[in-house]
């Protein structure tokens, strides 16, 4: 049982920093274009652009502050809030488990960033007819992606238990 649990758990590692890693390269390609062209504006298509911009707050720019103990405040939240998200990834069914360690993934992609540059950088930006997405990056995305999948399970999950039961 134990040499299963530390495949598992090491599995869930490798994906958490296959995660970790991509979004690393990507943040480091689009601030080296900011460095070496003074700003980055890339029209990819008529719907994704990529502008980076410096994120202080939470996922998509929200609770952006400026005074620095809030900022500190809520970094110290999201490390608390990635503990929790471990634990319960190591504690959790096989699938379940591997959502939770795709979140942490992304999760500590931007907690990086928040240590590292005291701030996050998001790149992409996504729009139709002028109406523009929050811009995010690729930790983004699988913190969503994660947190989705995180939903249908626990819906799908308790709806078959309430049928079996």
């Amino acid at each position: 049982m134990t040499k299963f649990l530390n495949k598992k758990i090491f599995f869930y590692f490798l994906i958490t920093l296959l995660i970790f890693t991509l979004d690393r390269i990507s943040k480091i390609y689009v601030i080296n274009i900011a460095e070496t062209y003074g700003k980055v504006d890339i029209y990819l298509n008529q719907f994704i652009n990529i502008i980076l911009v410096w994120n202080t707050g939470i996922g998509f720019g929200l609770l952006s502050f400026e005074k620095q103990f809030i900022y500190n405040l809520i970094t110290l939240i999201i490390i608390l809030v990635n503990f929790v998200i471990l634990y319960l990834g190591v504690k959790a069914s096989n699938f379940k488990g591997l959502i939770f360690f795709v979140i942490l993934g992304g999760s500590l992609g931007n907690l990086f960033d928040r240590l590292y540059y005291s701030a996050v950088p998001d790149f992409i930006d996504l729009n139709y007819n002028d109406f523009h997405w929050f811009i995010f990056n690729v930790a983004d995305i699988f913190i969503s992606i994660g947190v989705v999948c995180l939903i249908f399970v626990e819906l799908f999950s308790n709806k078959d238990e309430k049928l079996n039961a």
